[in-house]
């Protein structure tokens, strides 16, 4: 019987034959996929002593939005909300940057597990200057009201997790005042993320103060900062310096936490008082329609954009890309923006625009003013690249990982075989170096599930399911019963409209619609099996999820009158006529492109075509009428899958992915529907329901794995209403072995047997093909240059006492340049059991 009895969230995240056995756990790295061991990449911070650091000064940092709640173990907190706390709150431990706990000095003299017999019992000594800023010692009590309020045992407090305090049998004070026991009812390895952060019993004595009290403030702190004002209306939280603090003195007075949305950052950084000139895109309909422009002389707008109301603000790659030009040192190399510049995209619009009114005669006056648009516009973005150019770029890799998700509740997907087919059709080399390869970051794919580079319990697992192979990919496919069978007559008919029904935004209209690469939408299903496909029938399991679906379409119908932003067509649209004269004024003012890609329309004449894949050493797929390849079904239905993506600006990178991968699937002959959703709905209605085939979302990295991966990869289990009981599991795909090599590292003291059988764990849940790794996140910081001891932190907790501004005269360090570092020794998956 599992072990296993409460979350620790984490925020965002069936063998048959002998065709799936699960290929020698064994070995798992070397010719069978798993060759690349992941290099480091350490934190970008510009790095500087404490006595270089000048006193005073208010830090505003960018942050997504205000936080819900200060309680970190509340269902609504966020990464703000921990941030918060990393500033004002004790922790018994704190992550370095390889991502491993490294204890608090200011608050912990020494903690160490004291005995395992009969009990495991922990003994924490503090800091006897560890003190709260109301005067009162940090102490015994703080510890048993965090483990009364956490251990789950009372469903008035409104916990998110409870797991580690669900093991604890008793918290007493030891033999003085700075001594703590912590006695275990199971023996716990991850013991060092317990009381990290530790409330104040103020907070956690009770349901009512639990729940309520540390929402939108904390009365009771201890940090070198405390919470101050709090302005909803200007999206503004202020941490203060607390003068109560025992160890070194803040630098800066304040710290703001500003709410700037992701892709406006840029924009807060130039300045609030940058006038609102008609942009020069604007500007020629606004001459046609007989309206004045009363432009500011570019000369006057320098000035007017010198300060910036963001010093520190994570961003988006164009964003990036933008900093990294204006910068004068830090920041290495981007890749320049593809696109028409910018002296074509006006002039574009000038002619179109004219021919479109059918006055031509009006091309040479507005031909004249394009020219002073061209040059105010130039003049504009000089002065704000000027103005850009107090920032530096700090990039380093996020502590988190892009996934892709396989739904295997329903539909194709709860078939292992066509679960390892996706996922064995992936090039996730080339999705990471899409990703990452501009950025000038190492574009390594992922290994692992449950760690990430430069962790201790990180080791390439992806063997367990197999390097890319086309080939394999469609004899799994060919296995489980699908065959190349074009679908025409009705049942085409059928799946075309399917296609138009999920591909339906939520503003009510077509969607996705479908496309000419083939893209449909999802079928019914059943729930997963361990280790072996369900007997019940996929039409039995459909019948709750047709009748979800019907009521689905309703919501979705009734709420797209207010949801404009989602699911729209990825599929090229029409030409109109007027982009036909789009495409003419551009081709008489655009500089010459370079030459590149597949030689057809509008390529320069002997521009070559892209090497075949027989060419390069590959195997073709197979192929249907006029290379296409040929699209397999089963039972007179394709084989389809739908992709949901979020459509937000922020998202743009993320559907470009997903573009990829659906174009590497569909060569196996498989299609796909993409979906795109409005972020707002796109995890509530859409992952956390199950509610898509594939999606796409990230995890964050942990220091332990053993805890934190369990409810994300722990086998879903059916629930008293007859649902599944998913916890995060949110893919419904897991086996009973994956819980149990969970829950034996989570109660292994042993730090090497605990680590083997975390490995072990990841290999069964690369088998599982639920969740493929693709590659860890960028972690792009525009900083302002004189910002010390600030950056890109990568997995690094911040020393938040010695963030500050350069003193006066002082030179400071030169900040890291976020350093590659060699591969990881050379770890491989754990030997078989």
């Amino acid at each position: 019987m599992s072990s296993y009895s409460g979350p620790r969230l984490r925020s965002a995240v069936f063998l048959v034959a002998g065709v799936l056995a699960v290929p020698a756990l064994a070995s798992c790295s070397g010719d069978s996929g798993g060759t690349h061991a992941g290099r480091v990449v350490a934190p970008d911070v510009h790095q500087a002593a404490r006595d270089r650091v000048a006193e005073g000064g208010t830090l505003h940092w960018a942050v997504d939005r205000l936080p819900s709640t200060l309680n970190t173990f509340q269902a609504d907190a966020d990464t703000t909300t921990a941030r918060v706390a990393s500033a004002t709150l004790p922790s018994m431990f704190h992550l370095d940057r390889q991502g491993r706990p490294a204890r608090s000095a200011a608050y912990l003299r020494d903690a160490k597990v004291e005995t395992t017999e009969p009990r495991q019992v922990v003994v924490y000594h503090l800091d006897p200057k560890a003190a709260r800023n109301n005067g009162r010692d940090i102490g015994a009590d703080d510890f048993a009201a965090q483990w009364q309020a956490l251990r789950g045992s009372d469903s008035k407090y409104w916990t998110a997790r409870n797991a580690g305090y669900d093991r604890i049998a008793k918290v007493e004070r030891g033999a003085n005042a700075q001594e703590v026991r912590v006695t275990f009812a199971k023996p716990y390895a991850d013991w060092r993320a317990l009381f990290s952060p530790l409330y104040p019993k103020e907070v956690m004595g009770s349901a009512e103060t639990f729940n309520d009290a540390a929402r939108t403030g904390l009365a009771v702190s201890a940090g070198p900062f405390r919470v101050g004002k709090e302005d909803r209306g200007s999206g503004d939280l202020t941490l203060e310096r607390d003068t109560r603090w025992w160890g070194d003195r803040a630098k800066l007075d304040g710290l703001v936490l500003r709410a700037v949305p992701a892709g406006k950052r840029v924009n807060a950084m130039l300045d609030g008082r940058v006038l609102r000139a008609v942009p020069a895109g604007k500007r020629v309909t606004a001459m046609l329609d007989g309206r004045v422009l009363r432009a500011v002389p570019a000369g006057k707008r320098v000035t007017a954009m010198l300060d910036g109301r963001v010093d520190l603000a994570p961003v988006e790659q164009d964003e990036a890309a933008r900093v990294a030009r204006a910068g004068k040192g830090d920041g290495g190399p981007l890749a320049p923006q593809s696109g028409p510049n910018a002296e074509g995209a006006v002039a574009a619009d000038v002619y179109s625009r004219a021919f479109a009114k059918g006055s031509p005669e009006q091309v040479n006056r507005l031909d004249r003013q394009n020219r002073a648009d061209l040059a105010e516009a130039r003049a504009v973005e000089e002065a704000q690249q000027r103005s850009l150019g107090r920032y530096r770029l700090r990039k380093s890799l996020e502590p988190a990982y892009t996934q892709l998700a396989l739904n295997g509740e329903s539909g194709p997907l709860s078939d292992e075989r066509v679960r390892r087919a996706v996922a064995r059709a992936l090039d996730r080399k080339s999705l990471a170096q899409l990703v990452l390869k501009p950025l000038g970051l190492p574009a390594d794919p992922v290994g692992s599930h449950l760690a990430l580079a430069g962790q201790d319990a990180y080791a390439d697992s992806s063997g367990a399911l197999g390097k890319q192979d086309a080939v394999e990919a469609q004899a799994l496919l060919s296995d489980a019963g699908y065959k190349p069978a074009p679908v025409s007559g009705e049942a085409a008919k059928k799946d075309e409209a399917a296609q138009g029904k999920a591909g339906a935004g939520a503003d009510g209209k077509a969607g996705t619609g479908a496309r000419t690469d083939g893209k449909a939408p999802r079928t019914d299903a059943k729930a997963p099996e361990d280790e072996a496909r369900s007997e019940k029938s996929g039409a039995d399991a459909g019948k709750a999820r047709t009748a979800g679906k019907k009521a689905g379409t309703e919501k979705k119908a009734g709420a797209g009158k207010k949801a404009k932003d989602a699911a729209a067509p990825l599929a090229p649209a029409p030409v109109p006529p007027q982009s036909v004269l789009l495409h003419q004024a551009y081709a008489m003012a655009a500089r010459p492109a370079k030459a590149a890609g597949a030689a057809g329309a509008y390529a320069p004449k002997g521009t070559p075509a892209p090497p075949r894949a027989e060419e390069k050493g590959e195997a073709a797929p197979k192929a249907g009428p006029a290379g296409v390849p040929a699209v397999l079904g089963k039972d007179g239905k394709p084989l389809t899958l739908r992709f949901v993506v979020p459509a937000g600006a922020g998202s743009a990178q993320l559907r470009e992915v997903g573009e990829k991968i659906a174009g590497m699937v569909e060569k196996i002959g498989i299609r796909t529907q993409v979906q795109k959703v409005s972020d707002a709905s796109y995890f509530k209605d859409h992952i956390a329901t199950g509610d898509y085939d594939m999606a796409l979302w990230s995890w964050p990295g942990t220091a332990f794995p053993a805890t934190d991966a369990r409810p994300v990869y722990g086998k879903p289990v059916p629930a008293a209403d007859g649902s599944l009981n998913v916890d995060q599991n949110y893919t419904r795909v897991g086996t009973d072995r994956i819980d149990q090599l969970l829950d034996q590292a989570a109660g292994t003291l042993d730090a090497k047997e605990a680590g083997q059988l975390v490995k072990k764990a990841d290999a069964r849940i690369w088998a599982a093909a639920g969740s493929i790794p693709l590659y860890q996140r960028p972690e792009l910081v525009a900083a302002r240059s004189d910002l010390l001891n600030a950056g890109a932190f990568g997995f690094a907790t911040p020393d938040w006492e010695n963030i500050g501004f350069a003193a006066k005269g002082a030179k400071g360090a030169k900040g890291t340049k976020a350093p590659v570092g060699k591969p990881v020794r050379n770890t491989t998956a754990p030997a078989g059991e």
